[in-house]
């Protein structure tokens, strides 16, 4: 199957762009709509990592080293790198006496305007704290300690990949079609949009067991601290702000994206084939209004799907529409 038309870009009146995709909306026990190909295999990237979060949880570290909300947030974070993303990680560090050097993450310059300025300003360099991913590596770091386990976390035959690589499979009910590593250095585990999709049904509906509460934990905490997750001015903090914690949501590079809902027992899964996060963002958000769990008229709505393109003189000259049948 082919992927469908989702997201158009008009200029004027001709149709400048297509951003093609696939989407799966699941209630953990069978496909509820698709577009595309639902049978399509991408690698979900940090969408994921409320997923490779689970065996923090499930071991027991997480409780072990006293980790609230907010660490459980940033551990599924794709964070801006500001102040407040790199001091809280920093804290969680030390009060596992662990440091940044501990971290394999690497370093990139925060996405977080005021940082990356106070660091260019200063002459300072980045850390590995300001990396995007350090959250999700200080819970990596967490569990590791707690099992008694290696320092080299995100090799793939490290205890802690073997035990995400189960979890991936069984959450998304089907074995990874193969790995790759992220741009955090951390494996990443291939599967198909319905098999995401059905995951993320999964942490909507939550069992009694040590997993089910695990994942509600998760995603309480991602919809308490929706500014931890992403940051000032990026999608997801500002649609779970916008859904008033109702929904959790979530990014991933080369435009992936999904949504928890709670409410509707519903798993949302997002892939654009071309890699455009600015068609993701727009599908997620055509999506969510399309299930009702967002108001079409929210002023997010019109940031990220309906607001007219504005030159650099501020002129309208088009902008994005929802391609015919997405969603229908």
């Amino acid at each position: 199957m082919s992927a469908a038309e989702m997201i158009e870009l008009w200029r004027g009146d001709l149709l400048e762009g297509v951003h093609r995709g696939h989407a799966v909306i699941h209630d953990g026990h069978e496909v509820v709509a698709a577009w595309g190909d639902p049978g399509k295999v991408i690698f979900p990237r940090s969408s994921c990592k409320m997923i490779q979060a689970l065996p923090l949880l499930e071991s027991g570290a997480a409780d072990a080293a006293g980790l609230g909300p907010e660490q459980l947030a940033l551990s599924c974070a794709s964070h801006n790198g500001a102040a407040l993303h790199a001091d809280k990680v920093g804290a969680w560090l030390h009060g596992l006496a662990l440091g940044e050097g501990d971290l394999r993450c690497g370093c990139h310059m925060p996405w977080d305007k005021d940082e990356s300025r106070r660091l260019t300003c200063s002459d300072h360099k980045p850390s590995q704290l300001h990396n995007n991913c350090s959250g999700k590596h200080a819970g990596f770091l967490t569990w590791a300690r707690h099992a008694g386990a290696g320092p080299e976390y995100v090799e793939i035959d490290h205890p802690l990949q073997k035990a995400i690589r189960q979890a991936t499979a069984e959450v998304m009910a089907e074995e990874p079609a193969g790995y790759g590593i992220d741009g955090c250095s951390a494996p990443n585990f291939a599967g198909s949009i319905t098999g995401l999709a059905r995951a993320m049904a999964a942490f909507a509906q939550p069992g009694s067991g040590a997993r089910g509460q695990a994942m509600e934990r998760l995603v309480q905490a991602m919809t308490a601290y929706p500014e931890l997750v992403a940051g000032e001015g990026r999608a997801c903090t500002e649609l779970m702000r916008a859904m008033g914690g109702r929904v959790a949501v979530k990014t991933g590079a080369e435009a992936v994206f999904i949504a928890i809902i709670p409410e509707r027992k519903l798993g949302v899964a997002v892939k654009i084939e071309d890699g455009g996060t600015r068609a993701s963002q727009a599908a997620i958000t055509a999506l969510l209004v399309h299930l009702g769990v967002l108001d079409k008229g929210h002023p997010v709505v019109g940031k990220y799907l309906t607001n007219p393109m504005k030159n650099w003189r501020g002129i309208d000259v088009g902008g994005l529409r929802i391609a015919p049948g997405f969603p229908s």
